[in-house]
């Protein structure tokens, strides 16, 4: 075909000649048609057939051939692509690649892809909490940052992330958010998908610690009355069991007959929060609730839920009917019945060291929270003395 064109191919470019470049025909067997500078080797100008106007420059890195796109002619001008061709031409003259800049960009992924086939894979073989890490990416990360690139996501987007969700939820909860993104954001560094983690220097909210409530008698008493009516007495039972034990609700509602020991009273948990098996002692009240559950056929756990196989996995629902049932209008949390056996423990006297065996700390630093019930315990126990001491004082002044 004879060429179209009737200009030269080769020509010093300017802004008034190119203007005038005819769009590439529509019969032409190229996409574009391309024009080379006569002042910058390499510079080219590709033509489309719709009449749009692109500078390239051409080079050759290590023996293979490249091109790189610099801009559309009007949003960049004829001296401004000189100059970027010169300066890649430079780095080029230094042994550095351009693309190659390009093409680690083009390989980091998006949060949404890293997060669903890399994370959460990961997360699934080593965190018990990964599928709290998928409802937390699912709900609110993804939606929000997902569609960017890891190395796209700035610090300030963390930040006002983290911001929103405080304001959304509580400071708690935040801090929450931000160790996931931290985590996941470290372990794509760790991998090579991404230079750098944005978390990093982000501040956690300072966390207001959950009033501690011990129940009034007359309050556990209508607790159980309505745990008794409850129409679901699975988790009725799993709820009594909390209040019992002092076991954290996981714990309770992933338990599993084979680790039952009725003879000896013990439930052995095989893992916590702190990343540990231990075991739980039973009373001989949680003994004759335990006794009274029935296996069911194909199902593992104790507290067995609807779905087969599977245990009891949110027992919100019911926990807030027995609440309205038992006319407690106050909010009332599942682990607060953790709170409750504690403080009972500390109001009669027992040393923090052996509440914090019964629940599972690793130190007593963490049961400290209860000291000022074990306090008030120990100060009646030396108002017994006191007592004791003014009355023979008084005998003696008669």
């Amino acid at each position: 075909m004879t060429d179209p064109s009737p200009l030269p191919r080769r020509f010093k470019f300017s802004t008034k000649v190119i203007e005038g470049l005819p769009p590439n025909p529509r019969d032409s067997r190229s996409t574009d048609m391309e024009y080379t500078d006569t002042e910058v080797a390499g510079l080219k100008l590709l033509v489309s057939k719709n009449g749009r106007k692109f500078f390239f420059f051409r080079y050759t890195y290590r023996g293979v051939k490249r091109a790189t796109k610099l801009g559309e002619f009007g949003s960049l001008g004829v001296t401004e692509a000189r100059k970027l061709a010169l300066a890649i031409r430079y780095r080029v003259d230094q042994g550095e690649d351009p693309q190659a800049e390009k093409v680690q960009q083009r390989a980091v992924p998006l949060l949404r892809d890293f997060a669903l086939e890399e994370y959460l894979s990961h997360a699934r073989q080593h965190k018990r909490t990964a599928a709290w890490d998928e409802s937390k990416l699912r709900i609110h990360i993804l939606p929000r940052l997902g569609a960017q690139r890891l190395d796209a996501i700035t610090a300030r987007e963390i930040e006002r992330y983290h911001a929103d969700i405080k304001a959304l939820r509580c400071a708690a909860t935040a801090n929450r958010h931000l160790a996931l993104l931290s985590r996941l954001f470290k372990l794509a560094v760790q991998w090579g998908r991404t230079p750098r983690n944005p978390c990093l220097g982000i501040k956690k909210f300072r966390e207001a610690g959950a009033p501690i409530r011990a129940l009034a008698a007359a309050d556990v008493e209508r607790l159980i009355q309505a745990m008794d009516a409850e129409q679901n007495p699975v988790v009725a039972a799993a709820l009594k069991l909390l209040l019992l034990t002092g076991l954290r609700k996981e714990e309770v509602l992933r338990a599993k007959w084979e680790h039952l020991d009725l003879e000896r009273a013990t439930l052995f948990l095989p893992t916590t929060k702190s990343g540990r098996s231990r075991t739980a002692v039973l009373n001989a009240a949680a003994v004759a609730l335990l006794q009274q559950q029935s296996r069911r056929e194909g199902n593992a756990y104790i507290f067995p839920g609807h779905i087969r196989g599977q245990p009891i996995i949110n027992p919100s629902k019911p926990w807030r009917r027995i609440l309205a049932a038992a006319g407690i209008t106050e909010h009332l949390r599942i682990h607060d019945l953790r709170h409750h056996f504690a403080s009972v423990l500390a109001n009669e006297g027992v040393s923090l060291d052996i509440i914090a065996q019964l629940l599972g700390h690793r130190s007593t630093q963490t049961t400290r929270i209860y000291a000022h019930w074990a306090d008030s315990a120990l100060r009646r126990a030396s108002d017994v003395v006191s007592t004791s001491v003014t009355r023979a004082l008084q005998a003696e002044a008669d």
